[in-house]
């Protein structure tokens, strides 16, 4: 899942509403053209703009290698939070999910509070943490330290080249500064 190496460096770059919209748009993207859509779609788009938003909440000042292992860190976290969450659009749904003469790892209606967050750790622990979420730590660890500098040199690069302030006007020189005037808008 090498896109989370990717929001997490741009949301670095751009900030956090641009970390929030890329994180939205690229997974219903991928999802559309992989056929990945389903119920779930939703929650890891939801997912994915919290963490192309969290790096762009990230500390501005820290630069080198000091920012590296900060988004290192970032993304080792950011990879456990979203197998996480994404693990709470169908734990609640999931019926009969034993552990061989064990407690159930379903949500149970009625029991506490404790014991539901206890079912629902074991069940992110076996079923996402191990495989998913540490390979998604791995692949981010591995992109952000190979990758990183360059990637974040490029789109820090784009971000002063690409201007998108307000428009300047001119007026003529040795003129009023209303002297020039656009044209009157007619309602019909």
């Amino acid at each position: 899942e090498t896109v989370f190496f990717l929001l997490i460096l741009a949301g670095r770059v751009f900030g956090p509403g641009f970390g929030f919209v890329l994180g939205c748009t690229s997974l219903l993207a991928s999802a559309l053209l992989t056929a990945g859509v389903g119920p779930w779609l939703p929650f890891q788009m939801m997912c994915a703009a919290w963490i192309g938003m969290g790096a762009g909440l990230l500390p501005r000042r820290v630069r080198g290698r000091a920012e590296l292992a900060m988004l290192v860190a970032y993304g080792i976290f950011a990879a456990y939070a979203f197998g996480l969450l994404i693990n709470l659009w169908f734990w609640p749904f999931v019926a009969g999910t034993d552990l061989g003469g064990a407690q159930s790892l379903s949500y149970v209606p009625g029991a506490s509070l404790l014991d539901n967050l206890h079912r629902f750790g074991v069940f992110t622990l076996l079923t996402s943490t191990a495989g998913w979420d540490t390979g998604r730590a791995i692949t981010n660890t591995v992109a952000i330290l190979l990758l990183g500098p360059a990637v974040l040199a490029t789109l820090r690069r784009a971000a002063r080249r690409a201007s998108y302030g307000a428009v300047g006007t001119f007026a003529p020189s040795g003129g009023r500064s209303d002297a020039v005037r656009p044209p009157p808008t007619t309602r019909r």
